[in-house]
């Protein structure tokens, strides 16, 4: 995918999950600082155009973005290894999240239907692309689980080639 609408967070927020990935690297779980900041995906395609965001931020200004609780160590299914922290899906989450998929809808190219409404699972990845033996010691590492209350700085639109992002709402 080439681009992605995301969640950034609150410096609180950010440097929480910092210090999850900092656990990671010390047990020698590779995670992605350095490389991106933590946020959630709400919607991702191969392009989002100037007509799409200018719709998706025509939306989102009617709405109230609820801060998230990111509570759940987890895994998804497949080849590919990754271990994240789901957040809690409750009514008003998916409230935006519909609305932002209704504005994107028919205005965007080739959109990842992982993040359409119904299959969507809501997330802050904390590593990806490891091994078995990586997934298991990334698991132990973050014992006991900590739920973060996540509030939401913006919600910007990333390249997800280059890490430019362009703001669509500040908070």
């Amino acid at each position: 995918m080439a681009h992605a609408l995301v969640f950034f967070f609150d410096d609180r927020t950010e440097s929480e999950i910092r210090g999850l990935w900092q656990r990671l690297d010390d047990a020698g779980v590779p995670s992605p600082a350095g490389k991106h900041r933590p946020h959630v995906t709400l919607a991702a395609a191969g392009s989002i155009p100037p007509a799409a965001r200018k719709a998706v931020r025509a939306e989102l200004e009617l709405l109230s973005v609820p801060d998230l609780w990111l509570h759940t160590l987890g895994t998804f299914p497949g080849e590919e290894r990754k271990l994240l922290l789901g957040a809690v899906v409750d009514a008003e989450l998916l409230a935006v999240h519909s609305a932002v998929h209704d504005a994107l809808a028919g205005r965007v190219q080739n959109p990842s239907a992982y993040y359409f409404p119904g299959a969507w699972i809501p997330h802050c990845t904390l590593a990806q692309g490891i091994t078995d033996d990586q997934l298991a010691t990334g698991f132990r590492a973050l014992q006991p689980p900590t739920a973060v209350r996540a509030a939401i700085s913006e919600v910007a639109i990333v390249d997800t080639r280059t890490g430019e992002s362009e703001t669509v709402l500040p908070r």
